[in-house]
C-alpha cells in the first residue's frame, strides 16, 4: 500500500470536523472514512478539542509552552554569557 502523502489541515477545518463527530451521533471512524481522513488524526483533533473547552482557551498547555520557549529564547538573545542568563542554566 502506498503512503498517502501528509496533508495540512486548516483549524476551521478540525473544528467542523469535531463538530460533525459531536453532532451527527456517528464514530469517529465513520467521520474519518467520510471524509477521508486517519481515524487516529480526527481522533486526537476531539481530544484537543475537549482540552481545549476545559480550558476554555486554545491549547492551553500549549500556549504556556510557547510563551515560555519565546521568553527563553529573547533570554538567549540577549544574554552574552551563560552565568548572565536569569535562570543560571548552561546552554
Amino acid at each position: 500500500m502506498a503512503k498517502r502523502k501528509r496533508r495540512a489541515f486548516t483549524t476551521e477545518f478540525k473544528a467542523q470536523t469535531v463538530r460533525l463527530v459531536r453532532e451527527s451521533g456517528k464514530s469517529v471512524g465513520a467521520v474519518a472514512r467520510e471524509l477521508d481522513l486517519a481515524e487516529t488524526a480526527v481522533r486526537r483533533w476531539v481530544q484537543q478539542a475537549e482540552i481545549d473547552a476545559r480550558y476554555s482557551r486554545p491549547s492551553g498547555l500549549r500556549v504556556l509552552l510557547e510563551r515560555g520557549r519565546r521568553h527563553m529564547g529573547a533570554v538567549d538573545r540577549f544574554c552574552k554569557y551563560p552565568s548572565d542568563r536569569p535562570d543560571g542554566a548552561h546552554k
